[in-house]
């Protein structure tokens, strides 16, 4: 075997590396300076002498080449020195960078006419047009966004075509086509168009040559879950899990959790559960833990519901401790990366996180407290146990306050107290939140005294709490303190600027104190953070009645029965503006709107029948007073007044009915007796005399009694007369319209004497007048309906804010 291997000789053979490190001195550049030939040659026409034919050599003794010295050739060579050319042999400058020669040519022009350059053109707009639709996307235009990706289809389809017949279909970009379809199925399913969108995502996964085109079914399921297809919905999540490899795990993970959360929506709570309990075993999170709560509850297992509690509370959360933002030395260098990365994106995501499971563990606590033990507060005090014992323990302060708002949705006032008032020797964060509470306990009860002793309890505990602040200025607007309270409203909006509470109830504090332009700037930035309240807009509007500009009063109310269109009292606020300004007809428009929405609203019954009588339509005014009799049957001015429209309406017969039926419920009514008198005179019936004697025994009762008021008096004033109930009918009593012209009254002129004929002229006739409406707010009061609107003495919500921490 051996006989074929060869051993290196061992004689003295030439090294094959030799000669590499020896030196010729002919290439030395170092000594050109101390070279005189050469320097003479540089400066002179020394080295332009044409060569001779004989083989010079250089002043250094280096051969041309070619030559033959020593008996040896120097090799020929294909590569020139720098600036040595043919051209310095013929006499030219010495130019060894090129100088000479003048600026380079230009560039060749592109052909923009060749089918490669268009093609070249065409595919850049439309990867420009995908770029512009994802925009649009992204800042809201869903529309622009549609049509941008609409076009760029266009445009690639276009390419397509010119592209096979430049080039084989091979070359055609793949990427391209499927990012426009893509984001053209996107666009879709974003504009709600779910058919075209599903279309789209159809022409994707069926062509084989996109790879991972199966992924797309998730998206397609999406879209069905959107359109309550449950069935379809769950079909192409299985499908998409069958075609995503087991190495994407997370992506696996997610489409799994849609198949539950569709079992949910469809009802199969067990097959929800397998789902749920196969992600908690292979990658717990929160909203896995979370829904399996929710199925476990919705079929009433209370210890599998303890078990999954006890998963979702053991979920890490994988964020960094809050110790590693508080800075361990003096050294400035780590106080500035600290202070850089304390509120960065990475902290905001954490906070995000920590705020979501926050979230999912209170949700679900307040969910199964109830429902796994005997009582609530069994189930929540085991809930409370279990918090302590996990990475959430101050959570723990927070479910024992719902605790307490649970006994308060319960009307179990006294426990809810109870339970508030353990805090009082806890941390000062819980103590400010639970004397808060109690605040706005005793407030509601209107036990001030209390409401402001826990509310001082609260800010004490927390200086920095918004919502002890607002309590604090509510129990001193409730003692007419009002400098005071906007005070702790306004150190409530220094803490907090986001407070609308405060920025609600000071603006209600300005208007108290009569300075309307500062709750009318106040109302119009709350206006700003909350668009569609209708506490604001109404309060808008009331500060431009106030302020004398009921036209600006009147668009303020448009815009509030736009939000709440059957509100009542926003309506008849509308009527009385309009009428106000003489536009009857509108007035009765809006009157009769709110009374549609509410017909127990006395003052807009009154308005209406009053209008009716005013034009001439007694007979409909009837049932309005009629109705009005009904909501105060002890009121005889309506009765009255449903007998007057009969008798001016001609039906004297049942006029005289309904009068005897008020004298058979008031028989020491004056007024109806006089009507009794004068039909009777006027008909010829026999009663008459029986009624004549009444009335004259009531008018001497009457006088006898006004005598005693005389007498009693220490020269008093003047004697007045007063008129039982007589609003409604002919005896001039006006209905119930107030001393500062608020209500609107049908005033009735004075009746003829007994010795006039019951017909008389026209000027004696019933009247039917309106005060002007408008007026001092402040004594008017307010109806069941306009206190959803106007509630100057503070509605719940606006009082503890921090009572509902859902």
């Amino acid at each position: 075997m051996m006989q074929n291997v060869h051993l290196a000789p061992e004689t003295d053979e030439d090294d094959l590396y030799s000669g590499y490190n020896d030196y010729n001195p002919t290439y030395d550049t170092e000594e050109l300076e101390n070279d005189t030939a050469f320097q003479e040659a540089v400066r002179t026409s020394h080295g332009r002498r044409p060569p001779s034919k004989t083989s010079l050599a250089s002043s250094m003794g280096r051969p041309m080449t070619g030559a033959i010295q020593d008996g040896v050739t120097r090799p020929m060579t294909a590569v020139r020195a720098a600036g040595f050319t043919k051209a310095a042999v013929r006499g030219s400058a010495f130019d060894p960078l090129g100088q000479s020669r003048g600026p380079a040519p230009p560039l060749e022009a592109k052909n923009e006419d060749s089918p490669e350059e268009k093609i070249r053109q065409l595919e850049k707009k439309v990867n420009e047009l995908v770029e512009e639709s994802c925009i649009a996307n992204s800042c809201g235009d869903l529309k622009l966004a549609l049509e941008k990706a609409k076009d760029a289809g266009r445009k690639e389809r276009i390419l397509v075509r010119q592209r096979e017949q430049v080039t084989t279909p091979e070359n055609i970009n793949l990427d391209l086509t499927y990012s426009v379809l893509f984001n053209l199925a996107s666009q879709y399913s974003a504009n709600e168009m779910y058919a075209e969108a599903l279309n789209t995502y159809q022409v994707i996964v069926k062509n084989k040559m996109f790879s991972n085109a199966g992924r797309l079914k998730v998206n397609m399921g999406n879209i069905y879950l959107k359109q309550r297809n449950y069935s379809k919905a769950i079909k192409f999540y299985r499908m998409a899990l069958d075609q995503i490899p087991s190495v994407h795990k997370e992506m696996r993970i997610k489409i799994m959790q849609n198949i539950g959360v569709t079992f949910i929506k469809t009802g199969q709570y067990s097959d929800a559960i397998n789902s749920f309990e196969h992600i908690m075993s292979l990658a717990p999170n929160l909203k896995a833990g979370f829904n399996l709560i929710l199925s476990y509850f919705a079929v009433g297992d209370r210890d599998k519901m303890k078990k999954a509690f006890q998963k979702l509370i053991a979920v890490p959360l994988e964020i960094d401790e809050d110790d590693k933002y508080i800075s361990p030395s003096d050294d400035p260098h780590t106080n500035l990366v600290i202070e850089a990365i304390k509120n960065d994106h990475l902290r905001q995501m954490e906070r995000e996180r920590k705020a979501m499971a926050e979230k999912y563990i209170m949700t679900a606590a307040k969910l199964i407290a109830p429902v796994i033990e005997t009582s609530f507060a069994v189930g929540y005090d085991w809930c409370v146990e279990v918090v302590k014992a996990s990475q959430y323990v101050e959570l723990a302060n927070d479910l024992e306050i719902n605790k307490a708002i649970t006994y308060l949705r319960q009307k179990d006032f006294n426990q809810a107290v109870e339970t508030l008032k353990m805090f009082e020797k806890k941390d000062s964060r819980v103590k400010s939140a639970a004397a808060t509470n109690l605040s706005f306990l005793y407030y509601l009860e209107n036990e001030f005294a209390q409401a402001s002793s826990y509310a001082d309890l609260a800010v004490n505990s927390d200086r920095y709490n918004p919502s002890a602040l607002t309590n604090k200025g509510n129990t001193v607007f409730a003692n007419g303190d009002y400098e005071k309270a906007a005070e702790f409203y306004k150190e409530a909006l220094r803490n907090d600027s986001s407070c609308t509470e405060a920025l609600y109830n000071i603006g209600l504090t300005y208007k108290r104190l009569n300075r309307l332009d500062e709750a009318l700037d106040c109302f119009l930035k709350l206006h700003a953070i909350l668009r569609n309240s209708a506490q604001v807009l109404y309060q808008i509007a009331n500060v431009y009645e106030l302020m004398e500009d009921p036209n600006q009063a009147i668009e303020w109310l448009m815009q509030l029965i736009s939000v709440v269109p059957t509100d009542s009292r926003a309506l008849s606020k509308l009527g009385e503006l309009y009428d106000s300004e003489g536009d009857k007809s509108q007035a009765f428009q809006y009157y009769y709107e709110s009374y549609r929405y509410f017909p127990s609203n006395i003052e807009v019954i009154e308005w209406l029948g009053a209008y009716y009588i005013d034009t001439q339509f007694c007979e409909k005014a009837i049932q309005y007073f009629e109705r009005a009799s009904l909501i105060q049957p002890t009121q005889v001015k309506w009765q009255l007044m449903v007998a007057s429209c009969f008798r001016r309406s001609g039906n004297y017969q049942k006029a005289l009915d309904t009068y005897k039926d008020i004298h058979r419920k008031f028989p020491e009514n004056v007024e109806c007796l006089r009507f009794l008198v004068r039909l009777c005179t006027d008909i010829g019936l026999k009663e008459v005399q029986e009624y004549a004697t009444k009335l004259k025994r009531l008018e001497k009762m009457k006088e006898i009694r006004e005598q005693r008021v005389r007498s009693g008096r220490d020269g008093g004033g003047g004697s007045r007369s007063r008129r039982e109930g007589s609003a409604g009918s002919d005896s001039g009593q006006n209905c119930s319209a107030s001393s500062k012209g608020e209500r609107l009254s049908a005033k009735l002129r004075a009746l003829p004497g007994t010795n006039e004929p019951y017909e008389s002229s026209s000027n004696k006739e019933i009247d039917a007048s309106y005060v002007d409406p408008l007026g001092p707010q402040i004594e008017r009061p307010k109806t069941a309906a306009r206190k959803r609107i106007d509630e100057d003495d503070f509605a719940d919500e606006e009082l503890g804010d921090d009572l509902l921490p859902e």
